[in-house]
């Protein structure tokens, strides 16, 4: 779950997407506060040339926006041209924060013996319009002004304020500047007084305000209701477009392959694999842990323009243009979310293994925690070091094991785990996948590409943590409890060998390729594949109404393109992930670099369905 993890203050330069977009699209882009500030008040004057009495402007945003930033300076602009104008702070229309406490009570359950550092929670079914007081906005925004009214503020056009707003302009924040901003303590959760600690702020985040501010980004976008939209990222360069050049942008931009821009965190078994091949800065941190290189609620797009470097929340991308994205059949089946997550696990040269962990299934994961599905998981080796070994399935007796583990959580004795948990030699190629209820861990010395079904919040039940600490010398979390009710103490080492650790099954062979299907279960619904590419190669595939996703596992380069329109393409190197939209019919894999290149691929399997319990058809 994305609250649990500190992401580093560092931008990749290289995951950039250069489109071709109209001169006249490029030309309506503002970068730079001074000019941003300048075209807020340049766009007041025009949109509301009565000298805007009885006029609103509402600024809304994601959560950690720095609304005082535009707002204060564009009034002050507007004044000095004769425009006045009042600033309202949605602060002081919300609800009480002991009102706002009771609303949210059942989202943050304080469940010590199941969740000891409280880190779970339930997903918030409501909307912001919830937690704002209606008789003190309709007081407010009713009252007679002499000039404009900036309303300012998460949840300044929601539904229940919308219908006073004259226009709308938002403020998107990249999920890591977020998370960053979280840690610097420049916000609070909606509607509190005082900060909480950053655990309990960013719990509060997960299961409600990202919620609200993500159901409500999305009604803007699909409602067309965005006059202005500022990237609010950088806040010492802020970057405004109409709302309809953004839309002209992801318009293009879902013409063609793409790559996302990953987000980067330390762990305590971080490896050095992923430092060494990005030539990642030494001072960012110790180690590398975790890389979310395409991890829909994640991370975020950057587009190159002549103006300005547009750094867009990818969700913001997925609530725009959805169904040319993923196909038309995926958005009703997925409810609109991408259905599958992509991340890098480095353990390479590190001092130990992940966790021993299991998720859980559908059922549990909606009864407990109201999200959308279930969370499986994927693991295809990249690369390993001397006696590499990934764990999944028992060899022993699990339940024996499960109860020494609760023990060790007391006593804090070491367990001899490899004389009951199955593992297999990580060879660079193989795939395991990893359906829900299965205790497994990535061992140490690897690299490990993990796909992820589709999890808009990720639940990991470790079970075993090797009586380690964290940084700040406290003992990791144990959740042997959750982690008891949902394991498959059946699957054992015959079950994995059978069903989720295939041998490669070969799909075609050609003089430039070999294609394997290398993952494939009955009980997850996506499936991976490997491409053999011969130096300067070329692969043929076909997307049929939905989206693929390959990533460059060996080799140099490749250059993926649409083969009816070879302009819309995108050049990978070594460890890029690239999304192949549905817009794209047949696409085109060409090994572009001196030697042979190796992709591996992920695709929705034909006939697929979102759940594997078939009572569960959607989020209560």
């Amino acid at each position: 779950m994305s609250f649990m993890f500190k992401p580093l203050a560092y931008d990749d330069p290289r995951a950039v997407n250069r489109i071709a977009l109209p001169q006249e699209t490029v030309n309506r882009i503002t970068a730079g506060n001074e000019e941003v500030i300048d075209a807020i008040a340049s766009y007041c004057k025009s949109a509301f040339p009565s000298g805007g009495k009885g006029s609103v402007l509402a600024v809304d945003g994601y959560v950690g926006a720095q609304f005082e930033d535009l707002v204060g300076p564009a009034a002050d602009r507007l004044c000095l041209t004769g425009l006045k104008c009042r600033l309202a702070d949605m602060k002081s229309l919300y609800k009480s924060e002991e009102e706002i406490g009771e609303l949210t009570a059942q989202s943050l359950p304080l469940n010590y013996e199941d969740d000891p550092v409280l880190l779970f929670g339930r997903l918030y079914p409501g909307k912001i319009d919830d937690f704002i007081d209606a008789e003190k906005a309709k007081a407010a925004l009713e009252e007679e002004a002499d000039g404009l009214t900036i309303l300012y503020g998460l949840g300044s056009a929601c539904d229940l304020l919308r219908p006073y707003a004259d226009a709308v302009a938002y403020i998107d924040v990249t999920p890591k500047e977020t998370a960053i901003r979280a840690r610097e303590k420049k916000f609070v959760n909606i509607g509190d007084r005082e900060g909480r600690p950053f655990s309990l702020l960013m719990r509060r985040n997960y299961y409600v305000d990202f919620e609200v501010a993500v159901k409500l980004r999305k009604a803007l976008l699909q409602e067309g209701r965005i006059d202005l939209y500022i990237l609010g990222s950088d806040e010492s360069n802020y970057v405004m477009m109409p709302g309809r050049v953004l839309d002209e942008v992801l318009s293009v931009l879902v013409q063609y392959p793409f790559r996302a821009k990953p987000v980067y965190l330390e762990g305590i078994w971080g490896g050095e694999y992923i430092r060494k091949i990005r030539n990642l800065p030494q001072d960012i941190a110790p180690n590398v842990a975790w890389v979310f290189d395409m991890i829909p609620m994640e991370v975020s797009i950057v587009v190159e323009t002549e103006k300005a470097i547009l750094d867009i929340p990818f969700s913001t991308f997925v609530q725009s243009k959805g169904t040319e994205m993923m196909g038309e059949r995926c958005v009703e089946e997925f409810g609109g979310y991408f259905p599958i997550r992509f991340n890098y696990d480095d353990t390479w040269h590190s001092n130990g293994n992940m966790s021993v962990q299991v998720h859980p299934d559908e059922d549990f994961v909606i009864e407990n925690y109201d999200e959308f599905g279930r969370q499986d998981e994927a693991y295809y080796v990249i690369a390993t070091g001397h006696r590499a070994r990934t764990y999944c399935g028992f060899c022993g007796d699990g339940k024996e094991f499960l109860e020494l583990a609760k023990r060790s959580e007391t006593t804090h004795e070491d367990i001899d785990y490899r004389k009951y948990i199955n593992s297999v030699e990580s060879i660079p190629g193989r795939q395991i996948m990893l359906p829900a209820g299965t205790v497994h861990a990535s061992g140490r010395n690897q690299l490990i590409l993990e796909l992820g079904s589709l999890t808009i919040g990720s639940y990991t039940y470790k079970v075993y943590d090797y009586n380690r600490k964290d940084r700040d010398g406290n003992t990791r979390p144990i959740h042997t409890k959750n982690a008891e009710k949902v394991l498959h103490f059946e699957r054992d080492s015959q079950w994995v060998r059978e069903n989720i650790a295939i041998d490669p099954i070969l799909v075609e062979e050609t003089e430039d390729y070999t294609e394997y299907v290398v993952g494939r279960t009955e009980l997850m619904y996506y499936e991976t594949r490997r491409i053999e590419l011969a130096t300067h190669g070329i692969y043929q595939g076909k997307n049929n109404g939905q989206f693929t996703v390959v990533t460059v596992v060996d080799g140099e380069s490749v250059r993926v393109y649409s083969r009816t329109h070879p302009e819309f393409c995108f050049d990978a190197s070594y460890l890029d992930i690239v999304t192949i939209p549905a817009t794209i019919e047949d696409y085109v894999i060409e090994a572009t670099g001196y030697q042979p290149v190796v992709v591996h691929k992920t695709l929705l399997k034909e006939g697929y369905t979102r759940y594997k319990n078939p009572k569960y058809t959607g989020r209560k």
